[in-house]
């Protein structure tokens, strides 16, 4: 069990995903923390210093120690502090299980989203959208009639995937699809994740934002619309 003074900073940016999932953890195991809102043109030299590899947020620091890349953060955090109900499965191939879909997120789920609502039509956005519908199949076919993806509680995968439902409204404009047609089952899942947990609906930005923060970028990349 953690000491609960001990020294917590979470370097994070809003509209990530990623960050997102982290501070969705820490809401889950109630530790509280400082939190930093880096400037990711212009990033700080505690980023640079804490990840010198990536140089990216987001960023937990636990008595000054770094713990980098979210799916990671988010392990430490189950692990470190246990007094809280955990997000793993206490099972070997279920927790094995609960690695994959999440590494299936960021290298799949994330890639064609982003190439969604950051690149031009065409091609690769065509590609990109049928990908995305088709992950979102699979996921309703891991989800199955369970509430959450490890059964009747709200555990890891569902931590990692959460984040991107405040994202969705940007997929569905700039891949022209609704995704509540192409996956209801996913979209009940969502909402049920934020009715029942305050660690969610506290920390999911509002869709219209997260649609103005793209609309913002799309600009910056020259990209109309």
């Amino acid at each position: 069990m953690a000491n609960q003074l001990e020294e917590v900073m979470l370097l994070d940016f809003w509209p990530s995903m990623f960050g997102m999932r982290v501070r969705i953890a820490l809401a889950e195991k109630g530790v509280s923390y400082e939190y930093r809102e880096e400037d990711l043109r212009n990033k700080s030299q505690l980023l640079l210093k804490m990840n010198p590899v990536h140089k990216k947020i987001p960023v937990l620091i636990h008595n000054g120690k770094p713990i980098c890349e979210s799916s990671i953060i988010v392990e430490y955090i189950d692990e470190v502090w246990k007094d809280k109900s955990p997000l793993f499965p206490s099972d070997t191939y279920d927790k094995a299980r609960a690695r994959f879909w999440a590494d299936f997120i960021d290298k799949k789920v994330y890639q064609n989203g982003r190439t969604l609502v950051f690149t031009a039509e065409g091609e690769e956005h065509e590609a990109a959208k049928k990908e995305f519908i088709d992950c979102l199949k699979l996921f309703e076919g891991e989800l199955g009639d369970k509430p959450y993806f490890g059964g009747d509680s709200f555990g890891y995968v569902d931590v990692s995937l959460i984040p991107f439902y405040s994202w969705f409204h940007s997929y569905e404009i700039y891949g022209k699809f609704n995704i509540e047609q192409e996956s209801p089952k996913l979209i009940a899942w969502a909402k049920r994740c934020i009715q029942n947990n305050e660690s969610v609906s506290n920390t999911l930005p509002d869709s219209l934002k997260i649609l103005g923060f793209v609309q913002i970028v799309r600009n910056a990349f020259g990209l109309c619309d």
